[in-house]
């Protein structure tokens, strides 16, 4: 049974694609080898048992028999990246709008078509997760995105309307869209062209909002994003490790072996069409805390420093409510952040060593307004 997946040559797509040859899959990983991601040199051997087409998701209309008699689809491929969403905002649109809307008219000019499409979407399609007050813990409030003028006054936490602080709680999928970020709103856009068009495609859809993924395998050279791997480059080269805000905000981090079961086992569990579900750890961890538990896995001393420094479009809180998760396919994180980072640093400190872009991302930021 052929399975095919859009950004297959990237993190997940790798490890999924091995996930499902060890079912008994055979994986058709389509990716154009973004240059940001991949090096500027890069080759890709696909797993034994996969097939590699490298394609732009964009011409994919171009290429619609490479999907014709795939049991399923998992659509992976996308440009991500808060911040640099803010000012690439045509090539954010590009890859993930119209990449998504050539993959849909793929999948309806197959004469055998795929019964089921999967994206992997994104928390940040929320904006900022779901919080309580005080005097009203049952009632969820999602307070909209921080503007600039707050983040310049260092005011990180939303406010209830009485300027109090309000609470994170985790958040559940009825949350509705809130993106603050050009990267969360081609997500949802990706959303909305999938669930429009399944019925005339005639394709069952499943979306599933990844928190912050990590583990081995991911790429350690784009300065854009994947914070673990920016602090495990920097630690590396004995550079100090700048933490955005108070260090206090919060991420919820699943490894990536959680993530690729959950996306393979939902090819069995016959899911209701549009189903949406959070995958993630479930837990809140700081910044702050992440680069002191980084460290120790790692068995580096480099000095932390949190800066004040913001990036707008960035969240404060957002970590996930997966008992939706836990329901329909049975989904149990089983890596916790301590093992998991043990795990990346083991395979990390044995990659080379890159040039640290962190700086000049920075300073690029700055320039266009983006960061103080």
């Amino acid at each position: 049974m052929k399975i095919a997946i859009t950004g297959g040559a990237g993190f997940i797509g790798r490890k999924l694609a091995q996930r499902l040859i060890a079912r008994g899959f055979e994986p058709i990983l389509i990716d154009s080898l973004s240059e940001q991601i991949h090096g500027e040199d890069s080759t890709f051997q696909p797993p034994v048992g996969a097939t590699w087409l490298r394609i732009d998701i964009r011409n994919m209309l171009q290429f619609s028999e490479a999907l014709d008699g795939c049991t399923a689809v998992f659509h992976l491929a996308a440009e991500t990246g808060t911040a640099q969403s803010m000012y690439r905002i045509q090539q954010y649109v590009s890859v993930n709008e119209l990449g998504t809307a050539a993959l849909l008219e793929a999948i309806a000019r197959c004469k055998s078509k795929p019964r089921a499409l999967f994206l992997a979407s994104s928390r940040s399609v929320y904006g900022e997760g779901a919080y309580v007050t005080t005097d009203a813990p049952e009632t969820i409030v999602h307070p909209d995105p921080r503007t600039k003028e707050q983040l310049m006054a260092g005011q990180w936490q939303p406010l209830d309307e009485a300027g109090n602080p309000l609470q994170a709680i985790a958040t559940p999928e009825s949350l509705p869209f809130k993106p603050g970020s050009v990267y969360a709103a081609t997500k949802a856009s990706q959303e909305l062209l999938l669930t429009a068009s399944a019925a005339a495609i005639g394709c069952r859809v499943a979306i599933f909002r990844l928190q912050n993924v990590y583990g081995e395998g991911q790429s350690l050279q784009n300065p854009y994003t994947g914070i673990i791997s920016i602090f495990l480059n920097r630690a590396r080269q004995g550079l100090e490790i700048p933490i955005y805000e108070d260090g206090i905000e919060t991420r919820d981090f699943v490894h990536v072996s959680d993530v690729c079961d959950a996306l393979s086992d939902a090819l069995e569990a016959n899911l209701p069409n549009g189903t949406i579900l959070n995958i993630g750890s479930g837990e809140a961890t700081s910044v702050q805390g992440l680069a002191k538990q980084l460290l120790i896995s790692a068995n580096l001393s480099v000095p932390t420093r949190v800066t004040g420094q913001f990036r707008v479009g960035d969240v404060r809180h957002c970590y996930a409510d997966i008992t939706r998760a836990r329901k329909l396919i049975g989904f149990t994180p089983k890596i916790d952040l301590a093992n998991g980072l043990s795990r990346f640093c083991a395979w990390a400190l044995d990659q080379d060593v890159y040039p640290d872009k962190l700086d000049r991302a920075t300073a690029e930021l700055r320039t266009l307004g983006l960061t103080n």
